[in-house]
């Protein structure tokens, strides 16, 4: 037996922003906690795929109470927007959106698309509601924090000399540093803010529009139909891929700094647990000079003492 959405705790009173939320892990992880009694805000790139999900959670959950905001993480204008209409104590901030494998392009911003938006404007995002998410650590609340990851990360390397891709891009290994960005940065969030917890979760191999954004839009048929033959055979679900992340927010056992995964072979699928992790996340120093690079390019510094 393991931990499935079934042991998550009632959360009636709590309130939750999943960035992302109109498809995928996203989708299911709103889901699950407007299910077990959490305010839900579903922060959505497209109003349109946006409304239909909260459509959706509304039709099968007719009590939940939902929420769209319109947040385009690739864009430090709409981050901030997207924060200041935050009001209230925040308890839990999933940390899912995402983009992979694009061909080079930047964002509003003039950032690499994959760096900027995966963890740039998570990290812009997170600073800017650190006020409501420690708000509620006078009444006892358990604010989390849970930034989702890949085993993409494995392959990663911070390329300081190099971030946004100007002298020399690849997709997939650009997509890696952004994966191993968002474990760096969800254990250094651990480190820095205290009565916060702060962990990362990756889906394995889920069953998701993601794989098959980047072929579409490099218009190859061929890889699209590939991918979809691919997640059909070995992907598990986005509900199943949903579970690390669902777990990182709201299990008891949960240790800041942790990276939660699927417990199957190569952590590729299964119920989820405590996973390894690259030995590049495990590198405080790393950590320390990618978050004060990410202070520099977004403009958002962390009201809090680095240890």
């Amino acid at each position: 037996m393991g931990w499935t959405a079934d042991d998550i705790p009632t959360l009636t009173g709590r309130r939750a922003i999943v960035t992302g939320a109109n498809s995928g892990i996203g989708y299911h992880t709103a889901l699950e906690l407007a299910r077990r009694g959490a305010t839900v805000v579903l922060a959505c790139r497209s109003a349109e795929r946006g409304r239909a999900a909260l459509d959706r959670i509304r039709a099968e959950l007719p009590e939940a109470s939902v929420a769209l905001g319109s947040l385009d993480l690739s864009s430090l204008e709409s981050v901030r927007a997207f924060a200041a209409d935050q009001g209230g104590p925040l308890d839990i901030l999933v940390n899912n959106a995402g983009v992979m494998a694009l061909p080079w392009q930047t964002t509003a911003d003039g950032f690499e698309m994959q760096f900027g938006t995966n963890h740039l404007g998570h990290f812009a995002l997170t600073g800017l509601l650190l006020p409501a998410l420690l708000q509620g650590l006078s009444e006892g609340r358990d604010p989390r924090v849970v930034t989702v990851t890949s085993m993409a990360a494995w392959g990663g390397h911070i390329r300081f000399d190099d971030l946004q891709g100007e002298r020399s891009y690849h997709r997939w290994p650009a997509y890696c540093q952004a994966k191993l960005a968002n474990l760096l940065f969800a254990k250094e969030l651990d480190r820095r803010v205290g009565g916060l917890t702060s962990v990362a979760a990756h889906p394995g191999y889920a069953s998701t529009n993601l794989q098959q954004a980047a072929p579409r839009e490099l218009g190859s048929k061929l890889r699209d139909k590939g991918y979809g033959v691919a997640n059909a055979l070995f992907g598990q679900s986005a509900a199943a891929g949903a579970l690390p992340t669902l777990y990182g927010a709201t299990a008891p056992q949960v240790r800041g700094g942790e990276c939660y995964g699927p417990r199957g072979p190569f952590q590729q699928r299964g119920l989820p647990t405590k996973v390894r992790t690259t030995s590049q996340a495990g590198k405080p120093e790393l950590a320390r000079k990618l978050w004060e690079v990410s202070e520099d390019l977004t403009g958002v510094t962390y009201d809090v003492k680095a240890p």
